[in-house]
C-alpha cells in the first residue's frame, strides 16, 4: 500500500510545537494525571499498582463497559478499543471496505478517511458540503448514487463545525440500509453540540450494520491517551477488525486503558468543561469576525471545537497562514492541507484556554498589516 504524504500531519509536525499561540487545534484542553486521578477515589494507588504487561486485544473489560455506556444499543462485547482514532480508521478501510467498493466520504476531511480508501483500491466520490448551504451535505446526491460500499460522515464535523440534524442522520441511515451501503459515523466530536437540541443519535445505535467511531481526543482532551474506539453490532465486522488489529498495535497501553477508565466515569464532567470553554471562546471570535468582517466571512459552527472562515480578497490562505505565523507567532491552518480544497479557507481551533491570548496577538498584528487592507 502507497499513500501519499499526510498534509495536515507534516504541517503539525512542523509547526505545532515550535510556535507560540496554536490557534488552529482540533482537540480540547487536556488535563494532567494528577488531576484526571484526582477525579476518583483510589485510582492513584490502582494506577501505582498496575501491572505493565499486555492487555485484552479488544480492550479491558472495564472500558469497555463505559464505552458503551455512551450508547443506547451497544453491548460492552460489541466495542473495540484501538490505539487512537487514527488505528481504527486503518483497521475500519482494511475490514469493512473490499477493492472497487464506492466510497462516499464526507468532504472537507481528516485526510486519511478518504485516502486509506482509495489506497484499499476502493472507488471513492468525495461527498461534498455546500458553503452557500450552511456546509450542508445534500441527501439527494447520495440516494441516486448507485448501491453497495460504504458512506462515511463526521459529525460534528472537522474542519467545518457543522453539525446534522438528528432527523437527518436517522434519514442518511435509512438511504443507507435501502441501498445496501455501510454507515460509518465519525463522532470524535460528539457531545460538544453547542446547543445539546442538536445532538444526533450515534450511528451505531440506528443501523446493525452501522459503525461509530469514537475517541477521547477530542471532546474529553485527552489526545495523549491514544484511546479510540469503534462500536458496532456487526459480529462478523467486529472479527475482522480484530484481526486486522493483531498486525497493528495488538492491544493498547494498559496505563492508557486505566486513565481511560477512569476519565469516561467522569466524562460529563470532563465533557461539560469543555464545552463551556468552547462556547466562551466561541463568544470572543464571532465578536472578532464581526470587527473584521471586512477580512474574513464564515458559517458559525454548530458544534466541535473549530470553525472554517474564508479570507476575503485575492490573497491564498497559504500565504496569508505564513505571514501571520512570521508576523506574530500565531497558526492558523490553511485549508489546503485538506486535500483539494479551495485556498481561501483557515481552520480555527478554540477548544483550549490559550485562545483569548492567540486571538488577541492575532488582532494586534491584523491592525498593522497593510498587505491585506
Amino acid at each position: 500500500m502507497t499513500l501519499p504524504p499526510f498534509r495536515l500531519e507534516r504541517f503539525f509536525a512542523r509547526y505545532e510545537f515550535a510556535v507560540e499561540h496554536l490557534l488552529c487545534a482540533s482537540d480540547c484542553e487536556s488535563v494532567t494525571v494528577g488531576e484526571l486521578l484526582a477525579l476518583e477515589s483510589g485510582a492513584e494507588e490502582a494506577f501505582a499498582e498496575l501491572s505493565l504487561g499486555y492487555t485484552e486485544s479488544a480492550g479491558q473489560p472495564e472500558l469497555r463497559r463505559e464505552i458503551a455506556g455512551l450508547y443506547r444499543a451497544i453491548d460492552p462485547d460489541e466495542v473495540l478499543v484501538f490505539s487512537g482514532g487514527e488505528e481504527a480508521i486503518y483497521a475500519l478501510a482494511q475490514a469493512a471496505l473490499e477493492p472497487g467498493d464506492p466510497v462516499f466520504v464526507h468532504f472537507p476531511a481528516y485526510q486519511s478517511l478518504h485516502e486509506l480508501a482509495r489506497a484499499r483500491g476502493c472507488d471513492v466520490a468525495l461527498w461534498r458540503a455546500r458553503e452557500d448551504e450552511g456546509w450542508a451535505l445534500d441527501l439527494r446526491a447520495l440516494s441516486s448514487a448507485g448501491r453497495g460500499g460504504a458512506v462515511l460522515v463526521n459529525t460534528p464535523h472537522n474542519p467545518t463545525g457543522w453539525v446534522l440534524a438528528p432527523d437527518e442522520l436517522s434519514d442518511l441511515a435509512e438511504l443507507a440500509r435501502e441501498d445496501g451501503r455501510r454507515l460509518i459515523v465519525d463522532e470524535a466530536y460528539r457531545l460538544l453540540e453547542h446547543d445539546p437540541a442538536d445532538r444526533t443519535p450515534a450511528g451505531c445505535d440506528l443501523d446493525p450494520r452501522a459503525v461509530s467511531l469514537g475517541v477521547l481526543s477530542k471532546s474529553y482532551g485527552l489526545a495523549g491517551l491514544r484511546i479510540g474506539w469503534v462500536a458496532t453490532r456487526d459480529r462478523e465486522l467486529r472479527e475482522r477488525l480484530a484481526g486486522v488489529r493483531d498486525y497493528l498495535t495488538i492491544c493498547s497501553s494498559a496505563p492508557s486503558e486505566l486513565l481511560a477508565t477512569v476519565a469516561l466515569r467522569h466524562g460529563d464532567e470532563l465533557v461539560a468543561r469543555n464545552l463551556r470553554l468552547v462556547r466562551e471562546n466561541l463568544e470572543l471570535f464571532a465578536g472578532f469576525m464581526e470587527r473584521w468582517a471586512d477580512r474574513f466571512e464564515w458559517v458559525p459552527p454548530r458544534g466541535g471545537p473549530v470553525a472554517f472562515p474564508a479570507l476575503r480578497g485575492e490573497e491564498g490562505a497559504n500565504r496569508f497562514c505564513r505571514r501571520v505565523l512570521e508576523g506574530c507567532g500565531v497558526l492558523l491552518l490553511p485549508g489546503s492541507v485538506f486535500d483539494d480544497w479551495d485556498h481561501r479557507h483557515v481552520r480555527v481551533g478554540f477548544g483550549r484556554r490559550g485562545f483569548r491570548a492567540g486571538l488577541e496577538r492575532f488582532e494586534e498584528w491584523l491592525s498593522g498589516d497593510l498587505d491585506g487592507g
